[in-house]
């Protein structure tokens, strides 16, 4: 069973040691963002799933084996943190991870960050989104998705975990405080040394 971090401050010697961060939970949750910030404040390139590996201009999306190989290549590096969840990755991901933080925030949270998402970008390219893909309305399949996430998506990852990462540390974060506290504990962290 994975080694759940009971807190932030658990968490800082940790993530100071680690060189793969995986960055998982709920479309609309704040994973991106969050990602790219630790991704300056630990000084780790930063991978998007969506961006990287799933699609290809025009909303179309990659195929299987192609998506797999690229994958692959990339955990195969030495330091990195990746935004996504996707689940039918995790045999090839979870075992170079260092570090899992699964950004577990309540699904109105959820459903408000991908409202303000589409707000603030609709028919533009996201930084963490494939070229040729402009944020767009989500359809009935996303919101569901959404909707239904930790009832249906969190126990696959709770099982891929045991399955892939017995020993793995967790870090589990439930609101955007604690994802702002994170990103300032680092920061305070910078400033003394």
């Amino acid at each position: 069973m994975p080694s759940y971090i009971s807190g932030i401050e658990q968490a800082l010697p940790i993530l100071r040691g680690v060189s793969r961060v995986l960055v998982i939970g709920c479309s609309g949750g704040g994973k991106s963002t969050l990602s790219r910030k630790l991704s300056g404040r630990l000084d780790l390139p930063y991978v998007s799933m969506d961006r990287d590996f799933y699609w290809l201009p025009g909303w179309t999306k990659r195929a299987k084996a192609d998506e797999r190989a690229l994958i692959a290549a990339t955990v195969a590096q030495d330091r990195w943190i990746m935004d996504g969840t996707g689940a039918s990755s995790f045999d090839l991901r979870l075992p170079r991870t260092d570090l899992v933080v699964w950004v577990r925030v309540p699904r109105p949270l959820c459903l408000w960050g991908l409202i303000c998402r589409v707000a603030s970008s609709f028919g533009r390219v996201r930084p963490d989104m494939a070229p040729g893909c402009p944020e767009q309305l989500p359809d009935r399949e996303f919101l569901s998705y959404i909707w239904n996430f930790d009832r249906r998506v969190s126990p696959i990852i709770v099982e891929r975990l045991d399955r892939y990462a017995p020993d793995m540390p967790v870090l589990t974060l439930r609101s955007r405080s604690d994802m702002r506290a994170l990103v300032a504990r680092l920061q305070e962290a910078d400033d003394v040394e």
